[in-house]
């Protein structure tokens, strides 16, 4: 009886084990094995359980050891090669090599950032700004900067170039530093403290027919379309520069409106002038720029 008894204990069908490994608690994976064995054969209850598993784990301990050696040592030992591109690529016949596109040797443009838009003016055709503000005229730019009340001129420092401006307190960083949108005449600027608690500094311009888009660089740009000239003031200007002025503010509300401007209107007068005196010729058919 009990040689068929080993006998059915060796025919016993296999019983599949199902658990998952946590690695940060390798023992609870453990339990469930020794729970699972405990259950499906008669392995803890021998007397040499204890020295099985210990030799099973050690000869688990070993064949680790020893395949962290083999690794290492083929790490050391065998350096990776490189294999060259001239191997590792098929031979090419140079019949079939193809020639570069002659699109593919253009420079690549940079993309155009996209211009901000310029803005209203002020009502002295500048801008205004938290630190400081502009205004101009044809003639003349004025800078007003606030200061703390009470401050003295030998608190201020003013450097007025032909193409750049400096103006701050002394031991601060400067409030305006940069360049001019356009040359002054350094001889004809000058600056003072007004109630002891603002800086203006007057700029008188190079040239004395353009508006400024800008007082320094860097600031946004102002749309000179929308300037508007005190008109109370042409009666001051000499009669070319009045006319000049005159002409400057007709063509900017020609434009605004889509209408020619005074150029435009002068070539339009022309070309009827020259028609009316040669009825001969047939202008149906001519284009005009």
């Amino acid at each position: 009886m009990a040689i068929i008894s080993e006998m059915q204990e060796e025919k016993r069908p296999s019983v599949p084990f199902e658990a998952s490994l946590d690695p940060s608690n390798p023992l609870g994976f453990l339990e469930k094995a020794f729970d699972f064995i405990g259950k499906e054969s008669d392995l803890l209850l021998k007397d040499s359980a204890e020295k099985d598993i210990a030799a099973a784990v050690t000869a688990a301990k070993k064949r680790l050891s020893e395949a962290e050696k083999k690794k290492a040592e083929k790490e050391t030992v065998k350096p990776i090669e490189k294999k060259s591109t001239k191997e590792s690529l098929p031979p090419m016949d140079p019949m079939e090599v193809e020639k570069p596109k002659k699109e593919s040797l253009k420079p690549t443009e940079p993309k155009e950032e996209a211009k901000p838009k310029p803005i209203v003016p002020n009502k002295g055709n500048g801008l205004d700004f938290e630190k400081y503000s502009w205004t101009q005229n044809l003639q003349e730019v004025t800078v007003t900067i606030p200061i703390p009340s009470g401050t003295k001129s030998r608190s201020v420092t003013c450097e007025i170039k032909k193409n750049r401006l400096k103006v701050g307190l002394k031991g601060q960083e400067p409030i305006v530093d940069g360049e001019f949108f356009n040359a002054v005449k350094p001889d004809d600027c000058f600056w003072n403290i007004e109630d002891q608690k603002v800086v203006s500094v007057l700029l008188t311009k190079q040239d004395q027919m353009q508006w400024w888009k800008y007082c320094v660089k860097g600031e946004p740009e102002i749309d000179t379309q929308k300037v508007e000239p005190e008109s109370s003031k042409l009666s001051d200007l000499d009669p070319e520069t009045r006319s000049s002025v005159e002409k400057m503010m007709f063509d900017q509300r020609q434009k605004q409106m889509g209408l020619p401007t005074s150029d435009e209107i002068e070539k339009q007068d022309m070309m009827k002038k020259f028609m009316s005196q040669h009825p001969e010729m047939n202008f149906s058919n001519a284009k005009f720029n």
